[in-house]
């Protein structure tokens, strides 16, 4: 059992609510390895979302593991980094697979059925479009939400948060109408346009296709390098810890600074006292 950090959730509000390009975009390469991972092991996770994505604690989450994790009912932990540049404070890891799904045969590799007339299973702020329409989710659907969280990121907030509705149901509606009303374009702009390109992608997939991660990390990773940002793995929340980490040792070295006068003072009273 691994102890790990804080979701990107928590580091999300812990930053305002706000991430820098650099950060979604080193995310985005990590999350979509996690993801990648899991597919390989022939499941599919259906509830993407930042909270269900942890950074690691300590260098010794510096491997590859797949390890049972105590807080959650059929729960794991996915982390595939072997770059040892890595620590542990800077790996993501993918965790809570209650909702997972086995999409392929192990030993055949055949591929579920297309099936519809399905539960919305998973968060609706980031479900697919699909799985929303109630069609058996599939490899695509993953990566779709994730498409979703990016942009969540990028915006800090989804076109369909906030609806009220009398029921969960017809809240569910509401959301999945909006969503489809939504062009990805109106829903990408003013960022780069490989975030469209992204989505696009993702809703383009057949049932059955397995999505091209490598492309999909060169899509963000060649956009990095064009806004020549130091893939560093400095996360914003990286900074504003280090920031005030040397806020609190000025604060206190100032506090050093002015006990010592003091005491040469009172030494110089006790010697004039004496005198």
């Amino acid at each position: 059992m691994d102890l790990l950090g804080p979701s990107l959730e928590d580091l999300f509000n812990f930053c305002s609510r706000r991430f820098t390009m650099k950060t979604v975009l080193m995310l985005a390469d990590q999350m979509i390895s996690r993801i990648e991972y899991v597919h390989t092991k022939n499941f599919i996770h259906r509830d993407i979302k930042p909270d269900n994505f942890l950074m690691g604690i300590g260098r010794h989450c510096n491997k590859c593991l797949e390890s049972p994790v105590g807080k959650r009912k059929r729960s794991m932990t996915v982390s595939t980094s072997q770059d040892p540049s890595f620590s542990g404070l800077n790996q993501l890891f993918l965790i809570d697979f209650g909702l997972a799904k086995k999409y392929r045969d192990n030993r055949t590799r055949q591929h579920i059925p297309y099936r519809e007339d399905k539960n919305l299973t998973g968060t609706a702020r980031y479900a697919s479009i699909n799985a929303h329409l109630g069609i058996e989710q599939s490899r695509r659907d993953d990566m779709e939400s994730l498409g979703y969280v990016l942009m969540y990121f990028n915006r800090t907030s989804l076109p369909w948060q906030g609806l009220k509705a009398a029921t969960k149901k017809q809240k569910y509606e509401k959301i999945s109408e909006k969503k489809m009303s939504t062009p990805v374009e109106v829903l990408c702009k003013g960022f780069p346009a490989e975030f469209a390109m992204y989505l696009n992608y993702c809703r383009g997939l057949r049932f059955e296709e397995a999505p091209d991660y490598m492309y999909l990390r060169q899509l963000f990773r060649i956009l990095f390098r064009t806004l020549n940002h130091q893939y560093d793995y400095t996360f914003d929340w990286t900074m504003l810890k280090q920031k005030a980490a040397q806020q609190a040792a000025s604060s206190s070295g100032q506090g050093q600074q002015a006990q010592t006068p003091t005491g040469k003072q009172t030494d110089k009273t006790k010697s004039n006292m004496k005198g």
